[in-house]
């Protein structure tokens, strides 16, 4: 068995793979005070949960936009698993062409989607990978299958928490999209202005990149934690896969794994 690890600035998300199947998934948030230790005993008590022995895992790999926690992480499966897991970084094959200003500047988990966006949903059409996580990020594919840039904008959650922490009388409210954009009270207004607002800036940034890519046909894929909410709003998004990263990830383990 493989363990995928996403480390983001919210969650770590993990996904235990038995051969090409998914045996089980999960996300814990991110702690930067916690220690090899702790997060270790998350991890040994889900394999226990779903029986999976720990001497099962036989590899695992990493993508991290946390430099902070790769050696907490990297100690962990040391300790627990046994394993010294490879990682998205400079000298990993991926396959994929990045054709940006610095290629160094691009994050592991933009480089882990685009590369399972090609692999799953095809190749040889330009496509658009929105990732809504702690920042939302859109991520460009050209034609011939080449990373040409993309847009960074605020996180859903985020932003809703600047709203929160920034106002007096402000609640913290679910994130759901209420049933009407004139909202009647204070929970409903600030739920219509976040569902809403993303959405509309979903669909614009969405529009700008298809006018600027001119060409007849954009495939457009989203992932992440509130992409299912924001997918119901809009008519730009084509496809939705929370598992996005993870699949990348296991693709990415058996392609140098292989070429080892």
């Amino acid at each position: 068995m493989v363990i995928c690890i996403d480390i983001g600035n919210t969650n770590i998300k993990y996904a235990i793979y038995d051969g090409d199947t998914l045996k089980f998934s999960f996300r814990v948030a991110t702690d930067l005070k916690k220690t090899s230790d702790e997060y270790g005993a998350l991890l040994t008590s889900m394999l226990a949960a779903n029986e999976v022995e720990v001497e099962e895992i036989e590899g695992g790999i990493i993508s991290s936009v946390v430099p902070s926690l790769d050696y907490t992480i990297d100690k962990m499966c040391d300790i627990y698993l046994h394993i010294s897991p490879l990682r998205i970084a400079p000298g990993l094959k991926s396959g994929l062409n990045i054709r940006c200003d610095d290629a160094r500047e691009v994050g592991a988990d933009r480089i882990v989607n685009c590369v399972s966006a090609l692999v799953h949903y095809g190749e040889g059409i330009p496509m658009i990978v929105i990732d809504f996580g702690t920042a939302t990020t859109f991520n460009i594919i050209n034609e011939k299958s080449e990373f040409i840039g993309g847009v960074i904008s605020p996180g859903i959650k985020g932003s809703l928490d600047s709203l929160v922490n920034g106002t007096a009388k402000l609640p913290r409210v679910e994130i759901e999209a209420p049933k009407s954009v004139i909202a009647k009270n204070t929970v409903t207004n600030m739920q219509a202005g976040i569902v809403f607002g993303f959405a509309g800036l979903v669909e614009y940034i969405v529009k700008r990149i298809k006018k600027e890519l001119k060409v007849p046909e954009v495939k457009t894929i989203a992932t992440g934690g509130f992409s299912q909410i924001i997918s119901k709003e809009v008519e730009c998004i084509d496809v939705v896969d929370k598992l996005l990263t993870l699949k990348g990830l296991k693709y990415l383990y058996d392609l140098n794994v292989q070429e080892k």
